[in-house]
């Protein structure tokens, strides 16, 4: 690891991931904010990658590492297979470690942690709260006014009860009501086959059903900037929360949610602060209107407190 002119500007972000999608798009969207607010240079490393025993994190002993990696001003890290690595690295002299999620060993052993509402941690001086989760979404500059709207089915989780059969009838219900709409309908790696197969049998005219499997890393980004509404499953709050992000109307189908579920709690906030509109209220997703929803775009505002708090030292243009 080579020593850095101190004089620089721009910070130097490490990026730690497990490669799990959920996770990476949280250090993906917290990390693109960080470059265009404070012309940070990104610099990704897998823990599947750097293996570290259990006596480096507790000694905080860094594993060998790229010979032309800069020496890093802050260190993120999110899911839990990184929290060795990121423990192994908290004494690397001018680095500020910090983590995305509530993590299971002390926050003290960090500098701190950004941690979604629905975990029941209080903000503080070093720990960020935000609103349902970070992800890579930029809000869209303007709604599309095309009559189309996207479906994003996800599957079976420990936070609500899923039911194929009802998710299927109610995207049969909002076809039926809206028929000059057209539609396109994605499931997900955890939609279960029976309901996959039922929803490609709704393809036609007007209907696209798309197989999860082939579509590319851009192409959320690019069905939501089409869209002039979104209905989503709500299992998943990433993907809740992405489309909630977007700033394009974002409906919840209905699954009845499992007692003292954290998650299940965190998505019933969303909808009580208007990010989200449930199932009962389509005719509002629905309407040929400009969106009043406030504007959720927590990567934007955890990167803020981020520079505020751990990069002030550092000079950047606006």
């Amino acid at each position: 690891m080579t020593t850095d002119d101190k004089d620089r500007s721009a910070p130097v972000v490490w990026l730690l991931t497990d490669n799990k999608p959920g996770h990476r798009n949280q250090l993906k969207g917290l990390g693109n904010r960080l470059r265009v607010l404070a012309g940070a240079s990104l610099h990704w490393l897998s823990a599947n990658e750097l293996k570290v025993p259990l006596w480096r994190a507790l000694l905080a002993r860094p594993p060998k590492l790229p010979s032309e990696l800069p020496r890093p001003d802050l260190i993120l890290a999110a899911g839990t297979a990184t929290h060795r690595l990121l423990l192994s690295m908290r004494r690397i002299k001018g680095a500020r470690t910090l983590v995305i999620m509530k993590p299971s060993f002390p926050l003290r052993w960090v500098s701190g942690a950004l941690i979604p509402a629905h975990d029941g941690v209080s903000a503080s001086q070093n720990v960020f709260v935000s609103h349902g989760v970070i992800n890579a979404i930029t809000p869209l500059a303007r709604i599309a006014h095309k009559p189309e709207a996207l479906v994003l089915v996800g599957g079976p989780c420990p936070h609500f009860s899923w039911d194929n059969d009802a998710v299927l009838a109610q995207v049969r219900h909002l076809m039926g009501q809206y028929p000059d709409w057209r539609w396109t309908i994605s499931g997900s790696r955890r939609t279960p086959t029976p309901l996959r197969d039922s929803l490609q049998q709704l393809a036609g005219l007007k209907v696209t059903v798309v197989d999860p499997e082939r579509t590319h890393d851009s192409w959320l980004s690019h069905q939501l900037a089409a869209s002039r509404a979104v209905w989503v499953t709500p299992d998943s709050m990433s993907m809740v929360c992405e489309a909630a992000t977007s700033g394009v109307p974002t409906g919840l189908f209905e699954l009845p949610a499992r007692e003292r579920s954290r998650v299940a709690a965190g998505i019933r906030q969303l909808c009580e602060q208007g990010y989200v509109a449930p199932w009962t209220d389509h005719a509002t997703v629905m309407a040929d209107q400009t969106s009043t929803t406030p504007t959720l775009w927590e990567a934007n505002r955890a990167a803020q407190w981020v520079i505020r708090r751990w990069l002030s030292d550092h000079r950047f243009s606006e």
